[in-house]
């Protein structure tokens, strides 16, 4: 007997009709045939709530007891779950990540798993029970709780499917799928019917936020099959996420995201020396500042160069110091800019490896709706480019057009969560 393991996020279970729906799911899978394990996210926006409590109590809570706190809705939402599911007629035991052992690096806010032990669910899966697990969080070895940051409930089902060798892992969601663009924006795109770990993780990290990167990404490293469905509409498979080996390529480009999350930093005159580099971005390292695209080029006055690179809006303030720390050392005539009028739209796919003029297409046809590229960053199968904000929706319609993303043969992505939708 094959084991399935469903993720429902925070929408899903957001009131006791929806948890009810939920169970239906779980039983309905498991009487056709599979052991199921269900991973759920805290109910609607019940991690919002917490965090807003936390900041009445204090402006600058500890990163421990905060992870203390936003574990206690995890654990309402498997509790109501597991009752549904027995209250539907069906046998259920729910579980937190420290009864099941789900072991994570000591960081609070942004844990990594280490390890899941998966003697418990085994043994209450051969019992006939469906297991409800909380996602979200872990536990560190020397037994604090953790949690594991965006996208945590995904990460959670697909690091128990790769434990549990299942046989897929389900991420239900309001969406029915992945997308060429956001619907909302382009109406026209299609429903992609498969796409490979590389495009998905690909589009998950320049914006389409259906997945997070870190679950996707773990899904590739452990050939987790995956398939992203709707929790309103059952009868409907979705988009099933597998390796590219596995895929027929028709199209160089499968998708197309924006992101207007990131700002643009600049470093003025920094020394043209060895090491500075190094030195800017370690230190950036050093704090859990996570840095997108990157362009180093010749600086106004000889020997120095200028530094532009991107982040997080949330980083932009510890970004911003470090580098005025880090101006003495780089060079005391240097300045630090902050460019926040700014959106990074990208195409990913496949079919672009050895496929000559795709990023050229991608080039004039945003130069000829006015739209100007200030910066560029590109991979195997990813090119995206740094505009204005406030142009991302004209340029997501023109590359749909320029890449036939909106015709019935297309296939590939969201580009934002569904509204109301968490971890």
């Amino acid at each position: 007997m094959g084991i399935i393991v469903q993720k429902f996020g925070g929408t899903s279970v957001a009131d006791p009709q929806k948890i009810h729906n939920v169970a239906k799911a779980a039983l309905r899978e498991q009487k056709n045939g599979s052991q199921v394990v269900v991973v759920v996210s805290a109910m609607g926006h019940t991690t919002d709530y917490l965090v807003s409590l936390a900041k009445e109590v204090t402006q600058n809570p500890s990163p421990r007891e905060m992870d203390m706190l936003l574990s206690t809705g995890e654990q309402v939402s498997i509790a109501l779950l597991s009752m549904a599911i027995q209250a539907e007629g069906g046998k259920s035991i729910s579980m937190n990540a420290t009864q099941v052992g789900i072991i994570t690096e000591s960081v609070h806010g942004m844990a990594r798993i280490l390890d899941v032990k998966t003697e418990k669910i085994t043994k209450n899966l051969d019992k006939g029970r469906i297991v409800v697990i909380a996602g979200f969080q872990g536990i560190t070895p020397d037994g604090e709780i953790t949690t594991l940051g965006r996208g945590g409930s995904d990460t959670s089902a697909v690091a128990i499917a790769a434990a549990l060798n299942a046989d897929r892992c389900d991420i239900y969601t309001d969406v029915d799928g992945i997308y060429t663009a956001d619907p909302r924006i382009v109406p026209t795109v299609q429903k992609l019917e498969q796409i490979s770990y590389e495009e998905m993780l690909e589009l998950a990290r320049v914006g389409a936020n259906v997945l997070h990167p870190r679950s996707v990404e773990t899904a590739k490293q452990c050939n987790v099959l995956m398939r992203v469905r709707s929790s309103f509409k059952l009868e409907d498979m979705g988009t099933l996420i597998l390796g590219v080996d596995e895929m027929e390529i028709y199209k160089p480009v499968a998708g197309t995201a924006a992101d207007t999350s990131q700002v643009r930093i600049v470093l003025t005159h920094v020394k043209d020396a060895p090491g500075n580099a190094a030195l800017l971005f370690g230190k950036l390292a050093e704090n859990n500042i996570s840095v997108d695209m990157i362009i180093q080029s010749f600086g106004r006055t000889s020997g120095s160069n200028d530094i532009a690179f991107t982040v997080n809006k949330e980083d932009k303030n510890q970004t911003v110091k470090i580098c005025e720390s880090l101006l003495p050392e780089l060079d005391k005539s240097g300045e630090v800019y902050v460019d926040e009028d700014i959106a990074k739209v990208s195409i990913v796919g496949a079919g672009m490896v050895d496929r000559p003029g795709i990023a050229a297409a991608m080039f004039r046809a945003l130069a000829d709706v006015g739209i100007n590229i200030k910066m560029i960053s590109t991979s195997e199968i990813k090119i995206s480019c740094l505009i204005e904000k406030g142009n991302e929706k004209l340029a997501i319609k023109t590359l749909c057009k320029e890449f036939n993303l909106d015709c019935e043969e297309a296939a590939v992505v969201n580009g934002d969560l569904p509204p109301g939708e968490t971890k």
